[in-house]
């Protein structure tokens, strides 16, 4: 149900109201919880009146019925939801429990599947090419001080996976009855319980820094081995049809399997061009390219919130923006949207830049940043497997060059992109290897550089100023999804061909986010298991 909170109101009137949608005394509700939690900003008039939009979840005995429970249910204001999932499995099958399973990658999708494996007994191990969280973080620290980054331990490999070094967004569009046992696993280690339901649920990338370990300590106590800095190299596989893994072969040596779980996120190119040749079937798929804008958080706090003395209570402001201006131009959209946050160089290969943003639990940066984005496929990167990941490659180097092949990013003011201009002075940015002057609006494609255009015209009349000299595209966005599916079967998540063989999360082609990647870990690990 649908319910109203001001900004200064306790969340305990909540469940009074609940009651009084559905015509029931508060304390005769057997339970109460809130679902989503979201800021309305919305004018009415030449007011803007800023309050919470709540969706709650409430519990009532089977036969409740009321006059005004049955008029809100049939103007769909109540409506029944599903129960929450659950990471057991009833009936496991037979010999599942005496099986090794083999987990690559310790993002998200990876460490969700690991961990509903192990909590039904399962013996897992978890490799990654990167190195462990501490150790990571010296690696990154070291490609700062060098501007050398290390092609397995950096801002995309390691644990965690990419989301550890992002703005740790985890709300999803998906909706899954998974999405509440992962939620609540999270706050088991640590991240604050309202991200259960708040609409902008982040966690930051220093909480995140503290879950983790926590995580890892869960897996263990479940029996579940974790391998970092173990990048894999092979398969060894039978002869089939239908062909099934045995081993994997490591940089540390070969593991025996019983099945193999494949979360190598979007950006472990190599690792899916060694699956391609052992004849996992590898599908081009639409994806997201575009730039990252930036702009002072005081301009994206006005213009979302207005001069609301109330504003402040809200903390920075954040949006999530749609183009569709039709007429044969594409549309666009923002993406990762970073209140508070920073612009970081989200790349594992030399002589490639690749843009990407991050925030800490607090939001303290003064500038807030996001993707603009639109989707491109086959008809615009060309047909085969790996074309996307090959015009992707191609965009990245030709900006690390415009850019002064240092990291440096290329940059321009959104105001000289609209007027195809090269920016004289960038203004001062997040980013930490600094900008340099380019011209943005010739390096991109022609169809991504009509979609950022048209949304910079409309998103300027939603928040002033969004396509003005204080907004600043950074780089481009080349990795918000990827280029490439490992095709799976849509009922038991096995890839195609394969008996034991599980594609999972971003990489694979099966998710967006954090959320969405741990949910398919999750849910292909319960596949395998009944």
């Amino acid at each position: 149900m649908n319910l109203t909170l001001g900004l200064t109101e306790p969340e305990e009137e909540l469940r009074g109201r609940a009651a009084a949608v559905v015509g029931v005394p508060a304390h005769r509700l057997r339970g109460f919880r809130i679902a989503r939690k979201s800021v309305d900003a919305r004018r009415r008039g030449s007011e803007r009146r800023l309050r919470f939009v709540v969706h709650a979840d409430c519990v009532l005995d089977a036969d409740f019925r009321s006059r005004r429970f049955l008029k809100a249910v049939k103007s769909g204001r109540i409506t029944e939801v599903e129960e929450s999932g659950s990471f057991l499995v009833a009936k496991v099958r037979a010999g599942v429990r005496s099986a090794r399973v083999v987990v690559v990658g310790a993002g998200p999708a990876g460490l969700y599947a690991a961990l509903a494996l192990a909590r039904n007994g399962v013996r897992v191990t978890v490799l990654d090419r990167g190195a462990g969280l501490l150790e990571r973080g010296r690696d990154l620290a070291k490609f700062l001080r060098t501007r050398v980054p290390d092609p397995e331990s950096n801002l995309l490999f390691g644990e965690g996976g990419a989301g550890t070094y992002s703005d740790g967004k985890i709300y999803t569009r998906v909706s899954d009855p998974l999405e509440v046992p992962c939620l609540d696993e999270l706050v088991a280690c640590g991240a604050p319980p309202e991200i259960r339901y708040d609409s902008r649920a982040h966690i930051g990338t220093d909480k995140l820094h503290k879950i983790l370990p926590r995580f890892r300590e869960r897996l263990k106590e479940l029996g579940a081995e974790l391998l970092f800095r173990t990048k894999l190299e092979s398969l060894v596989v039978d002869a089939g049809p239908p062909r099934s893994v045995v081993a994997v072969g490591t940089s540390a040596g070969e593991i025996r399997c019983d099945a193999l779980f494949v979360a190598l996120g979007h950006s472990a190119r190599d690792s899916i061009r060694m699956f391609f040749g052992h004849g996992v079937t590898v599908d081009p798929k639409p994806f997201q390219l575009g730039v990252r804008i930036e702009h002072p958080q005081e301009l994206i706090d006005r213009g979302r919130y207005g001069e609301s003395p109330e504003a402040k209570l809200l903390g920075p402001a954040s949006y999530n923006l749609v183009c569709k201006v039709g007429g044969g131009v594409p549309s666009a959209f923002s993406f990762c949207m970073c209140p508070g946050g920073k612009i970081v160089a989200s790349v594992n290969e030399p002589g490639m830049l690749c843009t990407n943003g991050m925030s800490n639990s607090m939001h303290s940066f003064p500038y807030a940043n996001a993707a603009l984005v639109t989707t491109l496929g086959p008809a615009e990167f060309g047909p085969g497997p790996f074309a996307g990941v090959d015009f992707q490659e191609r965009l990245e180097r030709e900006f690390f060059e415009a850019g002064g092949a240092d990291y440096t990013a290329p940059a321009q003011r959104a105001s000289d992109f609209l007027a195809g201009r090269e920016t004289g002075d960038p203004p001062a940015t997040s980013y930490s290897f600094g900008t340099h002057p380019a011209r943005i609006d010739e390096l991109l494609p022609g169809r991504v550089r009509s979609a950022v255009a048209a949304a910079l015209a409309k998103f300027d009349r939603q928040i002033p100023g969004f396509a003005g000299p204080e907004g600043l595209l950074v780089g481009i966005e080349t990795r918000s999804s990827g280029p490439l599916r490992l095709t799976r079967d849509r009922d038991t998540c096995v890839a195609e061909g394969f008996t034991n063989l599980y594609p999972i999360g971003e990489g694979a082609g099966y998710a967006g986010g954090i959320m969405s990647a741990a949910i398919d870990g999750a849910r292909a690990a319960k596949r395998f298991l009944a």
